[in-house]
């Protein structure tokens, strides 16, 4: 079973990304630094690396149900960031988010990421985490929210590139449980 290459929750639009997108994806958030330095992958440093993260996009949406989504306004289709799957078997698969700094604190992380466990629940896996830097405070709050759960253990060696001085560290892994039910979060 394949994913809906768009989905639309009360205020965002989740959509698969297209070669067009480029540009913004690069402008909007990959080539901030502020906004890359907790991520799992390097900041942006030329447009060819925006195109290399779309033929990746490409490539995860054939192989697997899901990939990448960009992430939408609905009301004016600003490009705010994106979130998705990428999974590491047929059965288990991770997630997060990226936003555009003036995307920040007005809960679109939060919706965004409810939208993606939703349909991760019709999806035929069983399985979804999510990797966080110990000093992401604000990122491991919107997983909470979304009803994921922090696990006793870290993960090792963990690859954060953007952090100058930190480019391996241990990460905090948070679960979900696919099967759980969204009816019972805040």
């Amino acid at each position: 079973m394949n994913a809906p290459e768009q989905l639309k929750t009360k205020r965002l639009l989740l959509r698969k990304p297209r070669r067009a997108d480029a540009e913004l994806i690069f402008s909007r958030y990959a080539s901030d630094p502020g906004v890359t330095k907790f991520l799992s992958w390097p900041r942006h440093t030329s447009i060819e690396l925006t195109h290399a993260f779309l033929k990746y996009s490409d490539r995860e949406w054939e192989r697997w149900p899901a990939g990448p989504y960009l992430i939408e306004n609905l009301k004016d289709s600003r490009l705010l960031g994106s979130t998705g799957f990428a999974f590491e078997s047929p059965q288990r698969a991770m997630t997060g988010y990226v936003l555009a700094k003036d995307s920040w604190g007005f809960g679109y992380a939060t919706e965004a990421l409810r939208a993606i466990v939703q349909l991760a629940e019709t999806l035929p896996i069983a399985g979804l985490f999510a990797l966080c830097h110990p000093d992401h405070s604000a990122s491991y709050r919107v997983l909470e929210k979304s009803g994921f759960v922090r696990q006793p253990k870290r993960v090792k060696g963990a690859q954060f590139p953007n952090l100058s001085n930190d480019l391996q560290s241990d990460a905090l892994c948070y679960e979900l449980a696919i099967r759980q039910s969204l009816a019972t979060l805040p």
